[in-house]
């Protein structure tokens, strides 16, 4: 109720304002303001206890500000960044538009985040003891074919403050960032990241799970050979998928050819199509975490359906509120 009060005025302002004063007042403790009645539901996946199945997607809190206050709104567990090894302003604004009518969105943020070094300090000071993903990037001005150096050393950095890392490959806004789901170029982040993350792992005397995040828009044939690479390089987990380049849902609507990732209900099908083509390549040797398009309850059930271990919301959130954590737990089968 109290978040259908607020949100004429968040939408009465740009859409980077409101998230902007949305993270400020997350910051001060907002979060307290819409107490969660979210059910225990928990799940083992990856190894780790999870208190419900219903995440944060990554982007939201690009560099862990806001983790209390977003706790305190009942996920089960919190994804932040996209960090990248150093600070970056990300593209110039406007970069993220409200397509209302669809209950869409699209940005082209770009990872903007105030570097690796930052958000260790924001975790830390947090004293979060949930489970926390933190999602690793390049910097723009990387070349593609140097990008594993940034995501090492990202990794190196984030490894003892995180429950699991996340490698994203899969944002549209950094220019060549998509290539290295393909070929090559995947073959060698894989093998040097699980390199690293075992030597970690040793080191830190604990398993933290390295997941790799993924487009909805590739064709079955790419998910299915990016499927053998993962399952052929021991990875711990797949997340399926991130924002879309597709326009379908949104023809014709204010702002619908802006450049960037598209996300919201437009994306439902085409993330549930992706979720449901990795799932059956990977055969259950890897778990898989369905993102994209829940809005509602049954769209997290869907996901579920279509065997996604655990989901992840974000721009739900814009458009339903906090309520959506708990319905989507409620709706959750076991």
């Amino acid at each position: 109720m109290l978040y259908e009060i607020a949100r004429p005025f968040l939408f009465s302002l740009s859409a980077e304002h409101s998230h902007d004063l949305t993270l400020a007042l997350l910051r001060r403790g907002a979060g307290h303001l819409w107490p969660a009645c979210v059910p225990a539901k928990p799940v083992t996946v990856m190894g780790i206890e999870f208190p419900n199945p219903v995440g944060l997607a990554a982007g939201l809190d690009k560099n862990g500000d806001c983790i209390r206050g977003l706790a305190a709104l009942g996920f089960g567990f919190l994804e932040v960044g996209t960090v990248t090894p150093r600070a970056q302003p990300g593209n110039s604004k406007p970069r993220l538009f409200r397509l209302p009518p669809a209950k869409a969105l699209i940005n082209r943020m770009g990872f903007n985040n105030h570097g690796v070094d930052y958000l260790l300090r924001s975790v830390e000071n947090s004293a979060f003891q949930g489970v926390l993903g933190i999602n690793i990037g390049k910097n723009f001005d990387t070349p593609v074919e140097r990008a594993v150096d940034d995501y090492l050393y990202c990794l190196e950095r984030v490894h003892q403050a995180a429950s699991y890392v996340v490698v994203n490959v899969s944002s549209p806004n950094t220019p060549g960032l998509r290539t290295l789901q393909h070929g090559d170029a995947l073959e060698g982040l894989l093998s040097t990241l699980r390199e690293a993350q075992t030597r970690l792992d040793q080191r830190a005397g604990r398993r933290v799970p390295l997941l790799i995040k993924i487009a909805p828009d590739n064709e079955a044939e790419a998910m299915a050979a990016m499927g053998d690479a993962f399952i052929r390089h021991h990875m711990d987990g797949v997340i399926v998928g991130n924002t879309t380049l597709s326009r379908v849902g949104v023809e014709g609507l204010a702002n619908g050819n802006e450049a960037g990732g598209l996300s919201g209900a437009p994306l439902k099908s085409l993330a549930d199509q992706a979720l449901t083509a990795m799932v059956s390549t990977l055969d259950g040797k890897l778990p898989v975490i369905g993102v994209g398009g829940i809005l509602s309850g049954q769209d997290a059930a869907d996901k579920q359906r279509l065997g996604a271990s655990l989901v992840q919301v974000y721009s739900g959130l814009i458009y339903r509120g906090p309520g959506l954590v708990a319905e989507a737990v409620k709706a959750w089968q076991g």
